[in-house]
């Protein structure tokens, strides 16, 4: 069995998958890898199963070591990837040989790599996912330094023959995200409507992202949204790329780790083909939002 060593963890290091979806009667809520998209293609890339659970590394900073020849794949974040200090391609199948040092540097594009191991990473799994649920501390928790972590068993598919997968970087500049009417969109004034699709971000309008954000929610920075319905909201169930407005006006995006209720009224919601951008959206990148079309 192939073990790696975390050297350096780096800021946050998790082990996700695709999650635990359906649990919300529980209370729970689905977790899973944050850029979904990055996750599979990573597994695909070492012949992994769609289910293999890889790791989710928040900014670079992080180096490890694998005891036997393993085959690996990084997606996600774009910056710099090293073994021994020699730069890796990303998006292709590389074979890191027993004892190197594969060290992830800053994320110059986007903020989450994604490393997938072929066999995946061996962690016992919790509610049938090896997924960190960052806001109900469930499952494995992030790496440490030091620590000891068990690849699971070779795969039954071979590595695919891909010398590499054409992937754009994720921007730096403005991100559109699609949005549609949430439940309580009456409850706010056209102009909150309004501003939402506002993207003179030059002009002092238009969204940027917080440094508060985090795998529960992005929240925003920008104009205020005004209510016109001041009333308490009993708590309702929530799900990823809600867009809820706290007292102060300002949204929030429900992420992969939200709340499964909330008592702060829903303006919009995010469509699920734009829910893997909120991953690699960077603290200050600017964000518009258009009304999707069609069903």
């Amino acid at each position: 069995m192939t073990r790696l060593t975390v050297i350096l963890a780096g800021p946050l290091t998790l082990v996700q998958d695709r999650g635990r979806p359906g649990l919300g009667f529980l209370g729970m809520g689905s977790a899973g890898a944050m850029d979904r998209a990055a996750l599979a293609l990573a597994n695909r890339l070492v012949g992994n199963h769609a289910d293999a659970a890889g790791l989710e590394i928040l900014l670079g900073g992080t180096s490890l070591r694998a005891d036997t020849a393993t085959w690996f794949a990084v997606t996600g974040a774009w910056g710099s990837v090293t073994i021994d200090g020699e730069a890796v391609d990303p998006h292709r199948a590389t074979l890191l040989p027993p004892g190197a040092l594969l060290t992830f540097g800053p994320a110059e594009h986007g903020i989450r790599y994604y490393l997938a191991v072929r066999g995946g990473i061996d962690v016992p799994p919790v509610l049938g996912s090896r997924s960190r649920d960052t806001l109900a501390a469930l499952g494995p928790a992030p790496l440490t330094d030091g620590q000891v972590i068990a690849v699971g068993p070779e795969p039954a598919d071979p590595v695919p023959p891909v010398d590499l997968v054409p992937v754009t970087a994720p921007p730096l500049g403005p991100v559109t995200l699609e949005l549609r009417p949430g439940p309580r969109t009456d409850w706010f004034t056209d102009a909150a409507w309004s501003s939402l699709f506002d993207s003179a971000i030059d002009d002092g309008g238009g969204w940027r992202v917080s440094p508060r954000s985090d795998r529960s929610g992005i929240r925003l920075e920008g104009p205020s949204l005004e209510r016109t319905d001041a009333r308490e909201l009993p708590s309702e169930g929530m799900l990823p790329g809600a867009i809820q407005v706290s007292p102060d006006g300002a949204p929030t995006i429900l992420a992969v780790d939200h709340p499964v209720t909330g008592g702060y009224p829903v303006i919009a919601v995010v469509t699920d083909a734009s829910l893997d951008a909120l991953a690699q959206l960077r603290p200050g990148q600017p964000v518009r939002f258009r009304l999707a079309t069609g069903r």
